[in-house]
């Protein structure tokens, strides 16, 4: 599938669904949060990027904490939210704009932040998203991605990218911790520190948020219960298709 192509198929799953993102409360809630929060104390001059943002849950969080957030996504209906949000909120300080995470249409070290949550499993490219996260920090800037985390094992990882993709069709890939910091060493950036966490989904709100069509999720269904004991297990299956992931919390620097 060409980047083109991806993008199209992006755009048109997120943008049916852009008020529903808002009003989750996966996204909207998350321990993750604090830890944005605290890296941003005594930053009240910094200029932060919100990459892949979404419905904008990390634009309302911090921006309260900086002089301004640029929210950014692949969605203009994502970011027409964002920015009715925003006034809604009283939050003045957040600009949105419109584009792929592979191509930022800023300058050289524009932002002293760049943040992204639950975004980079969508990139095509994410060595060339890194890349371009890289560029538009300053020296000494700091980058934390927050995502759903591949264990690495073969099963369970083929597993979790099935049920993904079954439920998304705009998914490419959770990554290994491993794949992680590869790409994020390539692109010329410093980890820091990471930290996982869990991330329990609930079924019916997970497959509603997306609009997965009743075959697919039938499929999603039907695969968790053919699965072996041990990838139920890990992923605490339950009879109505709730299960638990991985998250990976990263921190890189420039």
């Amino acid at each position: 599938m060409t980047s083109t192509v991806h993008t199209q198929v992006v755009q048109k799953q997120f943008g049916e669904q852009a008020s529903a993102y808002l009003s989750s409360a996966v996204h909207a809630q998350g321990t993750e949060f604090a830890l944005l929060q605290a890296e941003l104390a005594g930053q009240g001059a910094a200029r932060l990027l919100d990459l892949g943002c979404g419905a904008g849950h990390v634009s309302f969080h911090v921006a309260p904490l900086v002089k301004e957030v640029v929210a950014y996504d692949l969605s203009q209906q994502m970011l027409d939210v964002v920015a009715a949000a925003a006034v809604d909120r009283g939050l003045s300080n957040i600009s949105t704009v419109q584009g792929a995470a592979e191509c930022l249409p800023f300058a050289d070290g524009e932002f002293d932040f760049v943040f992204s949550r639950y975004s980079a499993h969508h990139w095509s490219d994410l060595g060339l998203a890194l890349r371009e996260v890289r560029r538009v920090l300053k020296p000494g800037g700091v980058a934390a991605f927050v995502d759903v985390l591949s264990p690495g094992s073969p099963l369970l990882d083929t597993y979790l990218q099935t049920v993904e993709v079954l439920r998304d069709t705009s998914h490419v890939r959770d990554y290994s911790a491993g794949e992680w910091m590869r790409q994020i060493s390539e692109a010329g950036l410093h980890v820091r520190n990471s930290s996982r966490q869990r991330l329990r989904l609930e079924y019916s709100s997970w497959v509603e948020r997306m609009r997965t069509p009743p075959v697919l999720r039938a499929a999603i269904l039907q695969l968790q219960q053919a699965m072996g004991q041990e990838v139920r297990d890990y992923f605490e299956i339950e009879a109505d298709g709730s299960f638990s992931t991985d998250v990976l919390v990263v921190w890189a620097e420039r």
